[in-house]
């Protein structure tokens, strides 16, 4: 199937809302040059520091890139990530529904880099002890009337207790719903649109398939008890799969150089969420995604793609 051309004045249109767990990405980059005496250990110099949007920041920041208007709905601290994450954001020209909880801590993860390597990943996050999501339900409900598409991106932080009572408000009101799944109980998904789990993450849920008869087989079980329009299998190397009720497609990945696999599933959501949004079906959508995460993979970190180069 070849890949539909999205106007640029029908994708400006399109209105995305992301719900989901928010990041502050911090990266810290260094020369190293010896071993610490203090243990076998690189010594990293830093001379460079970058801010970035993460989880489903990046994901809103990914739809907005390609030229989406977009909405990011989430909860995070009272402190100082937090206002960086919004400045980021509004600089980005990313539209905020932002829950403000003082006992949670804003999730930041700090990347080291050295020698263009990452040497090790600091994370600085806390388990909520409560429904941090609880309050913001009429703030969605809200936002789903001037919206298109909704987009939960689920990065198993508790930011999405309340993901079933929200689909189900999504679908009342006729919006097309795209989940990017966590852990092992997909029931809570069930009534999705669609979700776009990777191979690990439906391995987790499915177990692992011999061949590709018991990939379909259990896959195709899997949507049906779910109650999803279509489950979007991300590949890696070999693509993408569409199950639906007419089966299973396949899209090979174009090949493309590996830089870094950081942020590649954000990219290709976005991507699926503003198509959908633009008026195509998940078939017509899924092409123009899996060209869009072999783009994202040949950059560094949390990459975003624009229009151009989506559409060249």
């Amino acid at each position: 199937m070849s890949q539909p051309v999205v106007t640029r004045e029908r994708l400006a249109a399109a209105r995305v809302l992301v719900v989901g767990d928010a990041m502050l990405d911090r990266y810290w980059f260094g020369a190293v040059e010896r071993i610490s005496p203090e243990a076998p250990v690189p010594v990293v110099k830093v001379n460079r520091e970058e801010e970035r949007l993460g989880g489903a920041a990046n994901v809103a920041l990914n739809a907005k890139t390609l030229g989406a208007q977009t909405t990011l709905l989430t909860v995070v601290g009272q402190d100082e990530p937090a206002k960086k994450l919004q400045q980021l954001l509004e600089q980005k020209g990313v539209k905020t529904l932002l829950g403000h909880d003082p006992q949670l801590y804003t999730i930041v993860k700090l990347r080291i880099i050295g020698r263009s390597q990452q040497l090790i990943r600091i994370d600085f996050e806390n388990a909520p002890d409560h429904e941090v999501l609880a309050e913001m339900i009429p703030e969605f409900e809200k936002a789903l009337a001037v919206h298109d598409v909704v987009l939960f991106s689920d990065y198993g932080k508790g930011g999405l207790e309340h993901i079933p009572r929200m689909i189900e408000l999504a679908r009342k009101a006729g919006k097309p719903v795209l989940v990017d799944p966590k852990g092992s109980d997909y029931e809570r998904y069930a009534g999705a649109t669609t979700i776009t789990p990777n191979r690990a993450e439906l391995a987790q849920v499915i177990g692992n398939w011999s061949n590709e008869a018991q990939l379909h087989e259990r896959a195709e079980a899997l949507r049906r008890k779910l109650r999803l329009d279509s489950l979007v299998l991300t590949r890696s190397e070999e693509g993408m799969s569409v199950f639906d009720a007419k089966g299973e497609t396949r899209f090979h990945a174009q090949a493309r150089e590996v830089f870094d696999v950081t942020g590649a599933g954000d990219t290709v959501i976005a991507t699926l969420a503003a198509m959908l949004a633009c008026g195509l079906s998940v078939q017509e959508a899924v092409p123009v995604a899996n060209k869009a995460g072999g783009l994202a993979v040949g950059k560094f970190g949390n990459a975003t793609l624009t229009y151009e180069e989506l559409f060249a």
